[in-house]
């Protein structure tokens, strides 16, 4: 109920009701499928067929940290507001070896759906069943759900999760570990069945192993230690940040925010104008491909095509055509650097 009064007490000291409305429709579509996530839409219905007035609370406690961890990553991604999921930065040949090791040590093994390598709210490799695909909105909450549970690095887990999109009427069991002591880069092996924790323990090992063999686990720490890659590599002197969505593959690109956006207010201050120029760039009645918008500290323009959506900000002196220019720049740049940037296809078990 708290985390509900805080995003409704949020929208009523907005000054833009309509695109905070929206916003807050769409933060309570994730509180709803985080809640469906930990008991299921089956057991949520029988629960209120039962007794329409049932408080659903006693069901939930002990998972308030899940719905907490949520909130503030929806306040502070943009993944969630571009409906797409952050792709680790690796060398594709790192990635590619990743991949098939998932791959040659999980083929023989039934009844498992997705194998999916998560590394601080990135994806670092996804490979599952051939017919089976993955939702953003799933793999955002299996982010949530590494990220809100400390325990996961203490020890191997075996743990019930329902993912919505992919079927919200029943369970997957995951077999959830870190690699290794310090490590950032988590396994989660997602199955049918109930009774395979000690074939996919095994399974983890082999993968853990070959990664150690080929200095795997060290590129992804030398990847999220240097925040992936700077802005400054674009390029384009002018740059301050941005953000770029492939829509063929719904994964996002971004930079650490750097200077002028060294601070906490800084970096609401800026993500609160990606907001708005999503917001007004969506406008049903006047959709926009392109939006020039001038503040007293940057300029910032959005750019939609059919490939991707790009938002950026710039230093405010810079003129329309200078950030266009910038924009057409940055887009060759990301388009010679996809194959690291992004995971640019999909592997089956």
């Amino acid at each position: 109920m708290g985390v509900m009064q805080a995003l409704v007490s949020y929208v009523a000291v907005s000054g833009d009701q309509i695109r905070f409305i929206k916003q807050l429709l769409s933060q309570l579509n994730y509180v709803h499928a985080q809640i469906i996530s930990i008991l299921s839409a089956s057991q949520l219905t029988r629960a209120f067929e039962h007794r329409h007035n049932f408080d659903l609370r006693r069901l939930l406690a002990g998972s308030e940290r899940f719905l907490d961890s949520l909130c503030d990553l929806m306040d502070e991604d943009p993944s969630f507001l571009l409906g797409a999921v952050r792709c680790l930065p690796l060398p594709s040949d790192v990635r590619d070896t990743i991949t098939q090791t998932i791959v040659q040590c999980c083929s023989k093994l039934k009844n498992l759906v997705f194998a999916i390598l998560v590394a601080e709210n990135h994806i670092v490799a996804l490979v599952g069943m051939k017919q089976y695909q993955l939702h953003h909105h799933d793999i955002h909450l299996i982010f949530n759900m590494v990220h809100a549970s400390e325990s996961f690095k203490a020890a191997e887990s075996w743990t019930p999760i329902c993912l919505p999109k992919f079927d919200s009427s029943g369970f997957l069991h995951a077999h959830v570990s870190y690699l290794a002591e310090n490590c950032p880069a988590c396994l989660l092996l997602l199955t049918i069945d109930r009774d395979m924790f000690f074939p996919l323990q095994e399974c983890r090992k082999n993968i853990t192993d070959r990664l150690r063999k080929h200095h795997c686990l060290e590129a992804i720490g030398t990847s999220l230690k240097a925040g992936g890659y700077s802005v400054n590599e674009v390029g384009v002197p002018t740059l301050y940040h941005f953000v770029y969505k492939s829509r063929s593959t719904a994964q996002l690109t971004s930079p650490p925010m750097e200077a002028p956006y060294n601070t906490a207010d800084e970096r609401e201050r800026l993500l609160g104008f990606y907001h708005l120029l999503h917001h007004r760039m969506y406008q049903p009645e006047c959709p926009l491909k392109i939006l020039y918008f001038a503040t007293d500290r940057e300029i910032l323009l959005g750019w939609h095509m059919a490939g991707f959506e790009l938002y950026a900000s710039f230093e405010p002196l810079v003129t329309k055509e200078t950030a266009v220019h910038a924009m057409t720049k940055l887009v060759q740049w990301i388009k010679k650097e996809e194959n690291r940037l992004f995971i640019m296809s999909s592997v089956t078990l």
